[in-house]
């Protein structure tokens, strides 16, 4: 059995898709594009896929993870393309790699956020920001299917800072970006959450509705602060592993009686 692991984007309109609509999609690409897929045993078998710390619907990602078993080998980069041409626009494979080390759910430890905030200007971001970070606590309260619950917004969050926004993305009036690292704990701790802590300690409340979008999940490094790629050990794993020697020897003709 073969395991492949896949990087793929919510884009555009698409960032509105739960993650059972992405489920049902992926299923579907995987028949399109004719994947030998290992299935579940039982009375109702299913494609073997492991999807790891899904995105909330209505944010952006450039960094879903998922891992497929398949029962006959293929080449990574080729099954990428097949699968990404055969899901809609918004939703496409960006990076394949065949599993070679084990846990890659255990390296998606944070996550680095972008929040759009149209309608507030930077400098009002800022003194949000500092008044959050200089807290040792920031509660907030959320919704649950077991009623409200309150925790700590601030304890995850490893780094945070307002930014102008980018030269080539300019948009009507005053508009700050948020630039959110925040580790992956529990109970999570998602980008609306940081909002509502802005909100609390600094009355910080932006007149529409964030766009939030993931751009990166991996192992978050302390001494560096940065997030890494949760894919470069099965990358690390194939440089390293020795060159595969030759199925069969070549034939040579037996050697016959001594004249």
């Amino acid at each position: 059995m073969q395991r492949i692991r896949l990087r793929y984007t919510k884009r555009g309109r698409l960032r509105f898709t739960s993650h059972r609509d992405f489920q049902r999609a992926f299923e579907r690409a995987l028949r399109r594009a004719e994947v030998p897929m290992a299935y579940s045993a039982g009375f109702t078998p299913h494609p073997k896929v492991s999807y790891a710390n899904a995105a909330p619907t209505g944010t952006g990602s450039e960094a879903e993870y998922l891992e497929i078993a398949l029962t006959q080998h293929r080449d990574p980069d080729k099954l990428r393309e097949l699968l990404d041409e055969s899901l809609p626009d918004g939703l496409d494979i960006t990076d394949a790699v065949e599993a070679h080390t084990s846990g890659l759910a255990d390296r998606l430890t944070a996550s680095v956020w972008e929040l759009r905030l149209d309608g507030v200007d930077v400098d009002s971001a800022s003194s949000a920001v500092a008044a959050f970070l200089a807290a040792e606590t920031v509660e907030v309260e959320r919704r649950t299917k077991n009623g409200m619950r309150t925790f700590d917004a601030r304890g995850a969050v490893a780094e945070l800072q307002a930014l102008p926004p980018q030269a080539d993305r300019p948009g009507v009036g005053p508009c700050a970006i948020l630039r959110l690292v925040v580790r992956h704990v529990t109970p999570a701790v998602r980008p609306d959450d940081v909002l509502s802590g802005l909100r609390a300690v600094a009355d910080l409340a932006p007149p529409v509705p964030a766009a939030v979008t993931r751009l990166a999940q991996g192992l978050f490094d302390e001494e560096s602060g940065t997030v890494t790629d949760p894919l470069a050990p099965d990358r690390e794993a194939v440089l390293a592993a020795p060159p595969k020697a030759a199925e069969t020897a070549p034939a040579t003709a037996p050697e016959g009686p001594a004249a």
